[in-house]
């Protein structure tokens, strides 16, 4: 017997590396191209070619590199081949303005997570059926007739809750933030 894995074996563990990385970056990823691209409908556009192009070529990718930069690497190129397609709105960055911001978006990138986790930490200090709310209407995209109508509030309630724990989470998050820059 080989000790070496079959061609579908190496192909499967090649497919759970790929699911993994990209499961774990996507966010990152797509705040890379949202961050360059004024249009939100044309960043997901964007991302889900980036995407694809990310499973075509991981073969390419290199175990130990970072996969984050690859694959904003594909999606800068990406971005660069779409500009033709959203020339034409009203808000379009130059090359040079996209090759300065590019830069920055690694840096931004690990605050941007530090507050995804402190939000995370913050959520769950709320009161369960307040945590609810947030939840139906933020991460879940309902509206705040629904969010209200799942949380047993009135839709004018649901609208006073939610600037109130918008707040409330605001503040938490930078509370939690300052505190962990200073410690």
């Amino acid at each position: 017997m080989s000790d070496t894995p079959s061609a579908s074996a190496q192909e499967i563990e090649s497919r759970t590396r790929l699911v993994s990385l990209w499961t774990q970056n996507q966010r990152k990823v797509a705040g890379y191209i949202h961050a360059l691209v004024p249009s939100r409908h044309d960043a997901d556009d964007i991302l889900q070619e980036t995407s694809m192009v990310v499973c075509r070529k991981f073969e390419e990718f290199r175990e130990g590199t970072d996969f984050v930069a690859w694959a904003c690497q594909i999606a800068w190129w990406q971005i660069r081949a779409a500009r033709q397609k959203f020339a034409r709105s009203k808000v379009v960055f130059n090359d040079e303005l996209m090759e300065a911001m590019a830069p920055q978006f690694q840096e931004l990138s690990r605050e941007v997570d530090e507050r995804h986790e402190a939000l995370g930490r913050c959520l769950k200090k709320l009161h369960p059926r307040d945590r609810e709310l947030v939840l139906t209407r933020y991460e879940s995209g309902q509206n705040v007739e629904e969010a209200a109508r799942r949380s047993g509030r009135s839709v004018e309630a649901a609208y006073r809750a939610l600037n109130r724990l918008r707040k409330l989470l605001f503040d938490c998050v930078n509370n939690q933030m300052q505190a962990e820059g200073a410690s």
